[in-house]
């Protein structure tokens, strides 16, 4: 038996209204005048709470605060190395999702395979795509230990995640956010991996909704919605007759899961509309476009050049934890494409200023 991807839900009004709910926020959140200022507080807030939320619902002990230390590289927590490993891993899968989103790239498994690697590596981007589970495993509540699901047997996993990637492929005549939920929920049902799963589903969901046109300019996390109430969360997704695969969880009726996916994006557009209009940045100029054309390093070192007009490539890696090599390569990558100009021509110390083009950022 294979999972059903025309799977069984009905498009309810409470569906319908969050669905016309979205659109209606997401033309204003658009619209709104945005400088390079707002956009950066706004989106690293919403990556940040991302990270911290996904991990915190895998059972990922670090407060808020802590969370942003690690990411600077400015703390550590002695008794939670895992701990920080975890957001470490999704953070740099987060980063990964952004890259693959504004370049339009079309889902692969190698890239949900990646995906996965990243999410249970230590915050390095250079990993090997992991291999699917080449046994059972069962998911049990914490504190019962009593088996909550059985996941397809390993032998069936490839041929559900090809069937699975095939169907976001061709799914595009479906409204983005139903898209998207349906292939959160049957990501989880397959359960193609011993560990993390959630997360790698999490960040496929967020990929899909990136590509498809719902990133809002990188500001909001459905992972907070989901966090605030992981009860409802795991209720709504945890659906069948059986906690056996083979008996009933593939045909379930997921209508329940779709209202309340739909119902947290609505949620978590809202907050975002909210929040940059108390951003106070109507009457600015809308930069976005120029900006989109930013990678996330790129975006995050806009910071340096509204604090200094000119930086060295010491400071950008100190920014990001690199080693001088390593910095200096980026910056020459970076001059090369027209995104600085050297200041300084000299190897000892030389300095960058944005070129002319991004200098309009700064306004």
């Amino acid at each position: 038996m294979l999972i059903k991807f025309d799977p069984t839900y009905t498009i309810t009004s409470k569906i319908m209204n969050c669905l016309i709910h979205i659109e209606a926020t997401k033309e204003r959140i658009l619209h709104l005048p945005v400088t390079p200022t707002v956009l950066s507080s706004l989106r690293e807030t919403a990556r940040l709470y991302t990270t911290h939320y996904s991990t915190m619902i895998e059972g990922n002990r670090l407060e808020p605060n802590q969370v942003e230390k690690i990411l600077k590289h400015e703390g550590h927590f002695p008794g939670r190395e895992r701990d920080e490993q975890e957001v470490k891993g999704y953070y740099a899968a987060l980063t990964q999702v952004e890259k693959w989103a504004a370049t339009g790239a079309i889902i692969t498994e190698k890239m949900i395979q990646t995906l996965h690697a990243l999410v249970m590596a230590d915050g390095r981007t250079r990993v090997k795509p992991t291999e699917y589970r080449d046994g059972q495993n069962v998911i049990r509540d914490a504190r019962t230990k009593t088996i909550v699901y059985m996941p397809p047997e390993a032998k069936n996993v490839k041929n559900l995640m090809v069937e699975m990637i095939r169907w976001i492929q061709t799914s595009t005549d479906l409204p983005c956010p139903v898209a998207a939920a349906i292939v959160h929920y049957q990501f989880a049902t397959i359960h193609p991996y011993y560990d993390g799963n959630g997360r790698t589903a999490r960040l496929l969901t967020t990929l899909i909704l990136h590509l498809r046109g719902y990133d809002l300019k990188g500001l909001y996390s459905l992972e907070e919605y989901y966090a605030r109430n992981l009860g409802a969360y795991y209720e709504a997704i945890s659906i069948g007759t059986s906690h056996n695969y083979y008996m009933g969880r593939a045909e379930s009726d997921i209508t329940k899961w779709i209202e309340y996916f739909i119902e947290g994006m609505a949620s978590s557009f809202e907050n975002v509309l909210k929040r940059m209009e108390k951003a106070d940045a109507q009457g600015s100029p809308d930069k976005s476009i120029l900006i989109k054309k930013l990678d996330p390093r790129q975006r995050k070192i806009l910071h340096l050049f509204q604090e200094f007009e000119t930086v060295t490539s010491r400071q950008i890696g100190e920014l990001f934890g690199y080693k001088p090599r390593t910095s200096a390569a980026l910056c020459a990558n970076w001059v090369k494409s027209g995104f600085i100009d050297i200041v300084d021509p000299s190897n000892k110390g030389r300095k960058y200023k944005l070129s002319e083009e991004y200098q309009e950022l700064l306004k």
